[in-house]
């Protein structure tokens, strides 16, 4: 029987990359949670009145537009109704055109402040489609470009943003139309 090396672990994965440090997220992690945070943290935000520090760029009449606070890429947007159904089956009419018109005007800012290559653009109905929030549909816009595959993802999977989300709203919200950012 082989031993495994002392470079790899049992399944022959390098233990080098199953480890990220991140010291500087112990802080956060054991931080007194605020009170109110239990529940869907989609309704959450929205009540919160301040619409930066929830990253939320536009709100629509049934819909509204919010960086996702765990993106993919960066720009990571995400478009979802105000009030919490789980399938587009239970929007009614009005909400569902003007959660797709949102859709597109998430586009247009990504295109306006990022200029991306293409976009990925979808919903994940149910935990076995891989939905972090089940209960809330939301719609996932991803800009892409051209070579934005890197190896971190890839090998090390782990995931590299070029910017902070504060430094990403400011660039993203000054180009919402009819913004004054």
């Amino acid at each position: 029987m082989d031993e495994p090396s002392s470079k790899h672990s049992a399944d022959s994965r390098p233990t080098s990359m199953e480890r990220l440090h991140a010291y500087w997220r112990m802080p956060y992690i054991l931080a007194p949670k605020k009170p109110g945070e239990s529940g869907n943290p989609f309704t959450r935000i929205t009540e919160s009145g301040d619409d930066a520090a929830e990253y939320i760029l536009q709100r629509g009449t049934y819909n509204f537009i919010v960086m996702n606070r765990y993106p993919y890429n960066a720009g990571h947007l995400l478009v979802l109704p105000f009030r919490e159904v789980a399938d587009l089956a239970d929007l009614n009419s009005s909400e569902r055109h003007e959660l797709m018109d949102l859709i597109v005007e998430a586009q247009n800012i990504l295109t306006r402040a990022l200029r991306p290559d293409g976009f990925n653009t979808g919903f994940n109905f149910g935990n076995a489609a891989g939905a972090g929030i089940p209960t809330h549909l939301h719609c996932h816009i991803v800009p892409r470009w051209s070579g934005d595959t890197n190896f971190m993802p890839v090998i090390g999977n782990t995931r590299v943003l070029p910017d902070a989300m504060d430094a990403m709203y400011e660039r993203l919200s000054a180009h919402v139309v009819g913004s004054e950012g």
